[in-house]
């Protein structure tokens, strides 16, 4: 079994290295601002300098920052913002997307998937998610209703996330 111990300076920064990314996305799929998650992911690794810590795994490691920045992140509301079973679920959802890595090999089979977008699909996605376009003006750009971009958009991620759960199956 492994000792419990204070982590030394050097083991931060190589930590901090490791699995900072991962924290910051893991705290803007909560809901954190791009500000809030910079702030949070701070306090979520000088954390580690106050409290003993069990360097066991990189997935426990990993799944440890994530309870922490969690909580920090519920803490930095007067009323918290997802229930216990809400954040269970949330919790799993994110491990889904993650995986060992962090989420770096589902973001490269995204952007390799988006590449296989032409025409509106594409024109929608880049409008919607790259410009924060609305769908009122999204839809005047491509001639279409509100509703319609909904239903493009909707289409799209269908596609999209069939296109990532392919290359998972195939890469596996």
């Amino acid at each position: 079994m492994t000792e419990l111990r204070t982590i030394s300076a050097d083991s931060v920064q190589a930590l901090v290295r490791a699995h900072q990314v991962e924290v910051w996305r893991y705290l803007r799929y909560l809901g954190a601002s791009a500000e809030l998650a910079d702030d949070l992911v701070q306090e979520t690794f000088l954390q580690l300098l106050r409290a003993p810590f069990e360097d066991r795994s990189p997935a426990a490691t990993a799944a440890w920052l994530r309870t922490v920045a969690r909580n920090f992140y519920v803490k930095s509301f007067r009323r918290p913002p997802f229930a216990q079973a809400e954040l269970d679920t949330i919790e799993a959802t994110w491990n889904g997307f993650a995986g060992d890595d962090g989420g770096d090999e589902t973001l490269v089979r995204l952007r390799g998937c988006l590449d296989q977008l032409d025409g509106r699909a594409r024109q929608a996605v880049r409008m919607h998610y790259e410009e924060r376009r609305s769908r009122a003006d999204i839809g005047a750009r491509l001639g279409i209703g509100e509703d319609g971009v909904k239903s493009l958009l909707r289409r799209v991620r269908a596609v999209l996330r069939a296109c990532i759960d392919r290359g998972r199956t195939e890469g596996a």
